[in-house]
């Protein structure tokens, strides 16, 4: 069980592992920072796009 315990510790494919797992969290985090920063302005210009297009008359040349 010794033997065990310090070939497990000698070995780096875990930390390796655990590595790219906390980088791609803190990709992730930094994605779902980004969108819920821009959010509310994103909402707010597509709602005046809205009410522009939705007053504009299409005229089809007859």
């Amino acid at each position: 069980m010794i033997k065990f315990i310090k070939k497990f510790r000698k070995e780096e494919d875990g930390a390796v592992t655990v590595d790219w797992v906390v980088l791609t969290a803190a990709v992730v985090g930094l994605g779902v920072a980004g969108v819920s920063t821009v959010q509310g302005g994103v909402d707010t210009l597509a709602g005046t796009i809205k009410s522009g297009v939705a007053t504009k008359t299409v005229d089809n040349g007859d």
